[in-house]
């Protein structure tokens, strides 16, 4: 759960992130990253590691080594970049064992995201008005076959948009009387804090799940945001 180096550079998309590990005696599996991938592409990267535990953690560096080796096929070849983590990550696995993930190119010339969803959590783009729009999955999860492929998505990031991508840790978050945190008031939650600073939207978010679910955090919650200027 690491970002390496700096954070890339985009002069029409500001990025944030808000990471809060499960509790001291779970180790989880949630991986996010941004990606340098030229002059104004940005590359954003959350994924989840099935299971948790030592060998989870294990999978998850992994997985991150593998993506960080050759995302630079990403803007020419993006199904290639996925098609070729999938079967690393398919030959580093035990039978069973997978992650869902969630990969972007976003574009600052055309203002275009392009990105597969690899049976991850559809992330959501908040616009000014409050409508939104759910960036559904494109392929199955990664590491449970291979041959694998996926589709590429699009969408596009107008000024004032807020991009939100989210581990299952946000929405499977349970209150007290076990009633899940869910995708419906992580909408309404994006919706009060979008007039914030990103930075601060995501802190806010968190603390918005946090004070729903009252106890022990059982999952990794990570939250990537990012606001089109």
């Amino acid at each position: 759960m690491t970002i390496f180096g700096a954070r890339p550079r985009s002069r029409s998309c500001r990025q944030s992130v808000s990471v809060n590990p499960a509790g001291a005696q779970i180790i989880g599996g949630d991986y996010f990253d941004f990606l340098d991938l030229g002059p104004g592409r940005i590359g954003l990267a959350l994924a989840d590691i099935s299971g948790k535990g030592i060998y989870a953690a294990l999978l998850m560096a992994n997985l991150q080594a593998n993506l960080r080796s050759q995302y630079a096929r990403a803007q020419d070849d993006l199904p290639g970049l996925m098609r070729s983590v999938n079967r690393l990550f398919h030959q580093s696995t035990s039978s069973g064992l997978y992650a869902t993930m969630f990969f972007a190119d976003y574009s600052d010339t055309t203002r275009r995201l392009r990105y597969v969803n690899c049976g991850h959590n559809p992330p959501l783009i908040v616009r000014p008005d409050g409508t939104h729009q759910r960036l559904e999955p494109t392929a199955t999860v990664i590491g449970l076959m291979d041959p694998w492929d996926c589709e590429v998505g699009e969408a596009e990031l107008r000024p004032g948009d807020l991009l939100v991508i989210y581990s299952d840790g946000v929405t499977e978050a349970q209150s007290d009387a076990g009633e899940f945190f869910g995708e419906q008031r992580l909408i309404e939650a994006v919706r009060r804090h979008a007039h914030l600073p990103v930075a601060e939207a995501a802190r806010a978010l968190a603390q918005t799940v946090h004070a729903f679910s009252e106890t022990t955090q059982d999952d990794d919650l990570t939250l990537l945001v990012a606001r089109a200027k």
